[in-house]
């Protein structure tokens, strides 16, 4: 198994398991502190550890690619989208919808990455990912209607329809920054959320929750929001935009399985229908295959690599033979035939 369907699958389970425990806080944290301080955690723990790194550094070539100025725009747009403005709507949604159907209702993310990264982004086009993710859409579409017979207007389901498509245009975005350091992205993305919804909840009177739930919130962000959206970035390295968010579709069934467990939620006979469709399309994706001739344009960039046939390069450096490495590097004209996903090699056109 290819090691970024490995990082999307960890990115998944975390954040998947992440919405029911923040459904519990849901009640007691005002949905915009919340919303802060998961993304606060994140950030504060993601800090230390990038603390902790550079101490037990034995050189600044083994880390991973720093982040450069011509990356900032696409950062900046990735944390007002994903990382401000989606996770209010969840938290908002979740105060209206029960945990099990918002978990399901989160695959929609992978669809809105897809339809974006094929779209809006050019990125490859399947027939197989499209199948699967019409089966993503019916199935969300049952859980919307399942939400409007309880009431007038299935105000949770588009609460949570709406951060997926935040969180769609987020990874796109995240896409064009992945050959960095993913721990620096992540905690830059959770020190700015945070703080900004944090300070929007406190300009708006809200208060502050006690230690106990701002700890909790604080741990779950760290997990489900940092540690997840670390995992995230080296999947969008190795998969591209479109196929991260197929293999990320599995999340919601880790949050569904989760809550059904915790929360003791009785599904019905829909929503077990609505898991089925998606179980199929996330199938479809995980059973793709993509291989033919292609051809390797001349290109430059720095990120974290070792020397496989992908990477031939001399080192205008002394280099003590130590991999994996991070440095600024030339990948000369090549083609050739292998099986191969968009990932920051593979942006050719078919």
């Amino acid at each position: 198994m290819s090691k970024g369907i490995i990082f999307a699958l960890l990115a998944a389970a975390l954040f998947g398991a992440s919405t029911p425990f923040a459904k519990l806080l849901v009640g007691t944290v005002h949905p915009m502190i919340l919303a802060g301080l998961l993304y606060a955690g994140s950030g504060m723990g993601l800090l230390i550890w990038q603390i902790v790194r550079r101490i037990f550094s034995t050189g600044s070539r083994d880390n991973e690619a720093a982040l450069t100025k011509k990356d900032m725009p696409w950062l900046a747009g990735a944390i007002v989208a994903g990382g401000i403005v989606a996770p209010v709507l969840l938290m908002l949604g979740l105060t209206h919808t029960p945990s099990s159907s918002a978990s399901l209702l989160l695959n929609l993310e992978g669809v809105f990455t897809a339809l974006l990264a094929w779209f809006v982004f050019k990125e490859n086009f399947d027939r197989r990912i499209f199948l699967g993710m019409v089966f993503i859409i019916l199935a969300g579409a049952l859980l919307s209607i399942q939400e409007a017979e309880a009431v007038s207007l299935p105000l949770g389901s588009m609460m949570v329809a709406a951060a997926c498509l935040c969180w769609g245009i987020d990874n796109n975005l995240t896409r064009k920054v992945s050959a960095s350091d993913p721990v620096q992205i992540a905690c830059i993305k959770g020190l700015v959320a945070g703080s900004v919804n944090l300070s929007l909840g406190l300009m708006l009177g809200e208060a502050m929750p006690g230690i106990a739930a701002a700890s909790s919130a604080a741990v779950v962000g760290l997990l489900g929001y940092g540690i997840s959206l670390v995992m995230f970035v080296l999947a969008l390295r190795h998969l591209g935009t479109a196929r991260t968010g197929a293999y990320f579709s599995m999340a919601p069934f880790v949050g569904a399985t989760v809550s059904l467990l915790m929360l003791h939620e009785t599904p019905d006979a829909l929503f077990w229908f609505a898991a089925a469709l998606m179980g199929v399309g996330i199938w479809l994706h995980l059973t793709e295959r993509h291989e033919h001739t292609h051809i390797h344009e001349k290109m430059e960039h720095d990120h974290k690599h070792t020397h496989d046939e992908h990477h031939q390069h001399d080192h205008d450096f002394a280099w003590d033979g130590t991999e994996p490495h991070s440095h600024l590097h030339t990948h000369e004209p090549m083609t050739h035939s292998h099986a191969h996903y968009p990932d920051i090699h593979h942006r050719h056109r078919h």
